[in-house]
Parts: C-alpha cells; structure tokens; sequence
C-alpha cells in the first residue's frame, strides 16, 4: 500500500503548460490535406495546443523555389494555404527553415520518403535572398505584430548526416547567413537553434553566436530517453531499456544549465524515436509522458511532443490503424492513450500542490489546482520495457477539504481508453469498416466513474489501484 498525503491548503508552485506552446508533425505537405486539418483542430479544441512545428516548407513538394532562364523564382501560396489554415483555428506555425530547394542544392544526398534535400545551398546569397523573401512575404500578408510572436528555427538536427550533409561548421554557415537575413526584415523576428538531436552543439553554438555577434533569439533541440549510444540497428525495446526511469528530467537539468539566459526549446520529445516502435500505440507512452511532464517543470519553456498524428510520411506509409507511429491520433483520427493523457493534463489546473508519501519505485502522484474550481490528483505507475513494474495501490488523504460538489475517476490503461487492444480483439483488420471505426473511438474515450471517499476528520481519503503503466485522474469538483 503506497500512501499519499495532499494539503488543499498548501502553497502551490506554478506548472506552465509548456507542452501545449507547440507540437509537432510530419511535413509541411501534409499540411495541406483534409484529414490533417481536421486532426490539427480536434487537437487545438481538446488539448490546447498554440503552435505546430513541421520539417520541410521549402521542399519541392511545396514548389516555394525553382529556376528559370530569368533567374530565381518564387511561389508562397501552398505556405500562405497552410499558415491561413493554422492562423483560423488561432495556431500559429513553429517555422522550421528546411529543407534545401533542389534547384538551390549543391548536392543531391535527400531524407525521408519525400527526398528532402539535405545538402548546404550551391549559393549561400541566394539561400539568403530566399530567406528574406519569405520573411518579408510573411509580414507583408500578416503583419509584423503578428509574424513577431513566431519562432523561426534553422534545420533539423544538423548533428546527424541523414539530415544536413555539411557537418557543424557548416552549419554555423547556413545559420548566420539565415538569421542575418531574418534580422534584416525586421529585428523582431525571433530565430534559433541549433535544433539538434541528442541536445548536442549547445556550447558551441552559443560560443558561435556571442563570438561572432551571430542574433540568437533561443536555444532549441531534442532529446529521446533512447539517446544511449546504441544505434538503430538494435530494437526499440532494447534500446529503450538501455535507458532509466526518468532520464528526460536529468537531460533537461543539464542543458537548462547550459543554455544559460536563452530560452529552451525542445522541438521533439517523445518515449522513442522509432516510426514503428508499438510503445506509442500503449498505455506506456501515456504515463511515460505524464512521468515526463511532471518531472520537467519549470527546465524548459516550449516542450513539443513529436507528433500530433500518424498522418506521417517520413518512411512508407502504412495503411494499419495501429502500426507504431508517432502520432497521439491514428490515421482514422482515433486518440490513442497517449492523447488521453495529454487531454487530461490540459484540463487540469497550473497550480501544483506538494505530495508527501509514496513507498513505490514505479508509482507517483501529481497534485494539480484549478483555482477554487477543482483539484487533479494523477496517478502514474510507469517504468521503462523490461524493467520491474505491477499493479499498484494508493491510499491517498487529502487534506483541508471537507465537502465537495463531485468524485470522479477517469483511468487511461490497458482496458481503459485503448483503442488498439479493441482493434485486435477484432481481428487486427487492415481496413476497418465504418461501425469499427466507431468502436475504436468509443474505446478511446475518457469515462468518468465514481470514486468513493471517506470524509473523516475534515480530510477526504480514498483508495485507488492503478495498473502497470496506467494513470488514474481523480478529480474533486470543489
């Protein structure tokens, strides 16, 4: 029996819902589909998410450049699509700068399903000129007060080959002459990097920027508990329990330190990196991420969970309802656990309560005020694959509260809010028909159940198991 003891009257610290500044997404072409845009604004209605982040706005996809006998030449309308979609459901783009135009390319090395073109420009003034182009084409359209509140972000992980050919120096290159540009529209546009995987690079690009007098606006990168040294010819699952139970926080404490006075973004997290690792269709990755969540505070300020939906193109695409992809809403639109966690969180309040107690190496409590309104208490019971973890109770006392209007319980775990456990109860079918589509949404759905309590000597108490890899919200409507 895990006990933990909450006092209503507590002093709370602040939990900014760093989670909801931006998420991420496949690329920007994918911005232009039907069931994209739909996704995007359940998203926004449901977990509250501002901003998307997206590779690839300059791809040939989006015919933004090419070449003619006249020179350079230039098309923003598939951008002005996508940027007037995200602006009308009050989303904002999170602008990464990439990937290189073909005709702008000094080599042809690409990235991805779609050939993204990772080689430095064949002209570094021309790639400027595109920069500034688009800069001022976008504070032309909407304006410079509202362009201001965007971030422009240079690549995408310029550390690793399959993305950026040109190596750091490179790099250091393609930032300056990007940022220079950007600044030279107008100084309010805000841009960073190094966008880097494995939180790699900060140092030097920080020493890079103030020794050369190079505008950083903010320090962005990613980091995966998988970032182990183990490459990706071993499993996922191997590669995930070469980790440790809580690694993210420890990551996040140390780049905090380094980014010292600049802003910290990490512009991909989530429990793995792989596009078909099961883990993200599971209960897991819900309680991986409220773990993660609750751990982070207060060390990042933009903390986007890589991605919104398996509407993903990266590798081929697979047409299977569940086939371990990034995404927290499959390709039917179906939330998968890890949506329900995050839907839980964006419902809970931003005031943070201490939690005493707690015996349980797998088992914790996260206390969440909404004003005088209502109180969260989560449960997560969460370990990393192969490691030991089970069912686990808590008996949990809240104090300084002696009356309530409601009680209610909503679990996400293996029979609560899992999609895919109904989907291969069915017969794992490929293409599931309309009526089973259904289903699988009805599965996904947060419930809430009464809970009983005891009201005894001006505390409220109640006893709550909680599966492995589960989370149990209690909610007290005050």
């Amino acid at each position: 029996m895990n006990s933990f003891i909450i006092d209503a009257n507590a002093a709370t610290t602040y939990f900014p819902h760093v989670w909801e500044e931006c998420v991420g997404s496949c690329h920007a072409a994918t911005a232009l589909r039907a069931d994209w845009q739909e996704q995007m604004k359940k998203c926004r209605k449901e977990l509250g998410f501002k901003s998307v982040r997206f590779h690839g706005i300059f791809n040939d996809d989006m015919s933004v450049y090419g070449m003619t006998g006249n020179g350079p030449c230039y098309s923003f309308h598939n951008v002005d699509l996508i940027y007037d979609f995200l602006l009308d459901i009050d989303m904002k783009p999170f602008v990464e700068l990439s990937f290189m135009p073909g005709a702008l390319a000094s080599g042809t090395q690409t990235a991805f399903h779609y050939r993204a073109n990772v080689t430095p420009p064949s002209d570094y003034n021309r790639w400027a000129d595109l920069i500034e182009k688009f800069a001022q084409h976008l504070v032309d359209r909407y304006g410079i007060d509202e362009v201001s509140r965007w971030y422009f972000e240079v690549w995408n992980e310029p550390e690793s080959n399959y993305f950026w050919a040109g190596g750091k120096e490179e790099y250091f290159r393609l930032y300056r002459y990007t940022a220079e540009a950007l600044k030279r529209v107008d100084t309010r546009l805000r841009v960073g990097g190094p966008a880097t995987g494995a939180e790699k690079w900060i140092d030097d690009m920080i020493a890079f920027c103030e020794g050369n007098g190079v505008p950083l606006d903010f320090i962005s990168t990613h980091h995966y508990p998988t970032d182990v040294g183990i490459g990706f010819g071993h499993p996922m699952e191997e590669r995930m329990a070469k980790s440790k139970r809580g690694v993210l926080k420890e990551k996040a404490m140390a780049v905090r330190k380094k980014a010292g006075k600049y802003p910290l973004f990490y512009t991909e997290w989530s429990n793995s990196p792989g596009n078909r690792d099961v883990y993200h269709d599971m209960p897991y990755a819900a309680a991986f991420a409220v773990k993660t969540l609750a751990d982070n505070q207060g060390l990042t300020d933009i903390y986007s969970y890589f991605a919104f939906s398996d509407i993903f193109e990266e590798m081929q695409t697979s047409s299977l309802p569940f086939h371990g992809s990034f995404g927290l809403l499959n390709i039917y639109g179906v939330p998968k656990p890890v949506y329900r966690a995050f839907q839980i969180l964006h419902e809970a309040g931003t005031e943070r309560l201490p939690v005493e107690g707690g015996e349980s190496q797998t088992l914790e409590a996260l206390a969440l005020k909404k004003g005088t309104e209502k109180l969260d208490i989560i449960l997560h019971n969460h370990n990393i694959p192969l490691s030991p973890i089970k069912e686990e109770t808590a008996c949990v006392t809240v104090k300084g509260i002696n009356k309530f209007r409601r009680a209610v319980i909503r679990r996400v775990d293996e029979n609560h809010c899992n999609p895919r456990r109904v989907w291969i109860d069915m017969g794992s079918p490929e293409y599931p028909e309309k009526e089973e589509i259904r289903k699988l949404l009805d599965a996904s759905e947060l419930k809430d159940e009464p809970i009983n309590c005891e009201n005894k000597e001006g505390s409220i108490m109640f006893t709550v198991t909680v599966p492995p890899h589960g989370i149990a919200d209690i909610i007290l409507e005050l």
